[in-house]
């Protein structure tokens, strides 16, 4: 899974990079790059409590690559989004959009104020902006080849873009539509930057710690939207609990009322908005977390620890997490007949331990 953390410039973007990847570099150096990327693993009390039973060789966290692009300034009359910028967008699986919700006068806002939903509808319009661009050339050149030609294929993009169009066109991001399993194929074709989840991440001052949960609901009731998530971090602050002990952060955060860190917030929200969960591989050699989409058997979850088992499925052993930890062993989920085999069919759960059984 990756992540493109965009926004407007000095919204601090790079703050929460640096924060979330614990990647402290020096500002001057960093503003020179147009992307900067780090994986990042998925923090997980489950893994580290399994680890903590089996004691085993290594543990291996699920991961997500965070990409933090330059910051596109809109300029009257001109496309703020270069080529090279929309390229570099379009491969991630979910946009987070920092948005600045404080004060500083070394960088003053260019319309006078904090603006936290004007922020979020000029990036906003932008995409869709973009999005329309794309596919009113495509309705275009789809139009005069059907013209030249009677071509089937041609007339059923034309009517799905069409519909994509005329969405954007009355401002609502595609990410708002039911797709169906045809149009998705052409989603991944075209990447529509309004059809990605979209994550809102508002960086607000610290005096608005109290007031972050209403600002946040305030926000989701009136965008109301599909496949977006909105929450709220607070920069200066979660940059210095990322660079202190754990016990110390804890205390910290507990003064500011700050109940979990922002990578474990964002990282849950784009869980969420992708549809994906974690189910788990123990033993001496290795605990580790998986990563599938939500709906996934027990054969398509096989294939992700290796393509192999795909063809190769038996069965799978599968315990689910909570009643592994309130036996305490295998054993136990046995003797009470909580320890399964389980087919090809079998829908894997938020959680399941499992051992592939193959050929």
């Amino acid at each position: 899974m990756q992540i493109a953390i965009v926004g407007l410039p000095h919204s601090g973007k790079t703050t929460l990079f640096q924060t979330i990847t614990n990647s402290f570099i020096d500002e001057s150096t960093y503003q020179k790059k147009e992307e900067n990327k780090a994986i990042v693993k998925v923090p997980d009390k489950r893994l580290d409590l399994l680890s903590d039973m089996f004691k085993p060789k290594k543990t291996t966290y699920a991961t997500i690559e965070i990409v933090d692009l330059a910051g596109q300034q809109k300029v009257e009359g001109k496309n703020p989004f270069t080529d090279n910028f929309l390229s570099k967008v379009k491969n991630n699986d979910a946009l987070l959009h920092v948005v600045r919700g404080f004060r500083d006068d070394t960088y003053p806002f260019e319309d006078g104020s904090v603006n936290l939903e004007r922020d979020i509808d000029t990036l906003e319009t932008e995409f869709i902006l973009s999005d329309m661009t794309i596919f009113e050339t495509r309705v275009e050149r789809l139009t005069k080849q059907i013209q030249k030609i009677n071509n089937d294929e041609a007339k059923k993009e034309l009517s799905i873009v069409s519909q994509w169009l005329e969405a954007l066109q009355n401002n609502i991001p595609l990410r708002n539509l039911d797709f169906s399993e045809e149009e998705k194929k052409y989603l991944k074709i075209f990447q529509p930057l309004t059809a990605k989840p979209l994550l809102i991440a508002l960086n607000l001052e610290e005096t608005k710690v109290q007031e972050s949960e209403k600002i946040v609901k305030d926000l989701t009731n009136k965008y109301n939207s599909k496949n977006l998530k909105i929450s709220a971090f607070f920069a200066k602050i979660e940059m210095e609990l990322a660079q202190l002990p754990e016990e110390e952060a804890k205390v910290f955060m507990n003064d500011y009322g700050i109940k979990e860190s922002a990578l474990n917030r964002l990282i849950a929200d784009a869980y969420d908005l992708l549809g994906l969960q974690s189910f788990f591989t123990v033993g001496e050699d290795e605990c580790r977390a998986w990563t599938i989409k939500k709906g996934y058997t027990a054969q398509e979850a096989a294939a992700v620890i290796h393509s192999d088992f795909y063809n190769t499925f038996i069965r799978a052993e599968t315990v689910g997490y909570d009643d592994f930890i309130a036996c305490g062993s295998f054993a136990k989920c046995k003797e009470k007949g909580l320890f399964r085999l389980e087919g090809k069919e079998y829908i894997v759960k938020d959680g399941d331990i499992l051992s592939i059984r193959h050929s």
